[in-house]
């Protein structure tokens, strides 16, 4: 890799079912109507501004309708504890709309986009921590996910997010040997590591951080990074989760760009990379708000570009060279989960 900063985008693309254990049967149709309103509309922000960004999306998302879903599913499903966290268990207990569901559509449209990157966030949004499911299960899993994006959309995936950031240190080889060459993993700071063991004291950290400098450098030297073997994915940073615009929190919204702005800046500045992540459905609510905000850093990036000569960047860019460069630097720290 060369010298200049690098601006990497990755998205979570998953609608309900990122969300059904949290949310039940609730319905929120506009909301969801929404985030489907949006995805060309993304598209065509980033076609327009050069960049190139990740799109992982459960594999779920790619079928037509809950027939093709079940022709999909993986002999071995996760076998939880807690049921509620099972997509398959909520489906099969809750009436929902299809049409928030399944996205084919959708995903055609980014798998056909020049510069996208359609990647994974496993089939069934799978949580690697949660006890009860094993590495059988989380290895069907991603074949399914496999199966269905290179059936559908001629597309073999090769990079991997972690459904709700749970990267679990001892299930990265499995992702190797499934063909996942590069995977995104969590920010440095203290209330982004174990992410299976949420709290309140963490939530509050990562919202204050999105307004004030309280964490690490969010941006990264590439060298330091590490792939500690052959066996092992690329770990690539997340640096910032780009929360959504709220209308009515005033100085508060300039405050969370003014934030990304500055961490952007410095990055190219620096030659290092800056990782920004999120999820389509958190421009569900308020759509044109937050696609302004959006295009307003997209923007800048043009800006950084022309003074600086940083270069937007999806996680597959990553993978080759870049595995190669960083055997023997610093290993950066991981999640692990409970046994």
């Amino acid at each position: 890799m060369d010298s200049s900063g690098h601006f990497v985008v990755s998205l979570d693309f998953e609608l309900y079912w990122g969300r059904f254990e949290k949310l039940g049967s609730r319905r929120a149709d506009q909301y969801y109507q929404n985030t489907l309103d949006n995805i060309p509309r993304v598209l065509e922000l980033f076609d327009r501004y050069g960049i190139r960004a990740t799109w992982a999306t459960v594999g779920m998302l790619m079928a037509e309708n809950p027939q093709e879903w079940r022709s999909y599913m993986p002999e071995e499903l996760p076998m939880y504890r807690q049921s509620k966290f099972s997509a398959y268990a909520w489906y099969l207990s809750h009436p929902f709309p299809s049409k928030y569901l399944f996205a084919p559509q959708q995903v055609a449209m980014i798998a056909s986009a020049p510069g996208q990157e359609l990647a994974s966030h496993t089939f069934s949004h799978y949580y690697t921590c949660e006890p009860g499911q094993e590495v059988q299960q989380f290895r069907a899993d991603l074949r399914a996910a496999r199966k269905i994006a290179s059936d559908k959309f001629g597309v073999e995936l090769t990079s991997l997010v972690f459904p709700r950031n749970q990267v679990n240190f001892q299930y990265l080889p499995i992702c190797k040997e499934e063909g996942f060459t590069c995977v995104r993993s969590n920010p440095r700071d203290w209330y982004w590591q174990d992410t299976y063991r949420e709290n309140y004291l963490k939530k509050a950290f990562r919202t204050a951080d999105t307004l004030f400098p309280i964490g690490g450098r969010s941006s990264f030297k590439l060298e330091s990074l590490k792939v500690m073997d052959t066996t092992m994915p690329l770990q690539l940073p997340a640096s910032r989760f780009f929360r959504p615009n709220h209308p009515d929190r005033g100085i508060l919204n300039h405050w969370r760009l003014s934030r990304i702005v500055l961490e952007m800046t410095r990055a190219a500045r620096f030659g290092e990379t800056y990782h920004l992540w999120w999820h389509p459905h958190n421009f569900g609510h308020h759509p044109a708000e937050n696609l302004k905000d959006l295009e307003a850093l997209l923007n800048h990036y043009q800006f950084l570009k022309e003074h600086f000569g940083m270069e937007s960047r999806n996680m597959g860019d990553f993978v080759g060279n870049g595995q190669k460069e960083q055997e023997g630097k610093l290993v950066t720290k991981e999640n692990t989960c409970p046994e």
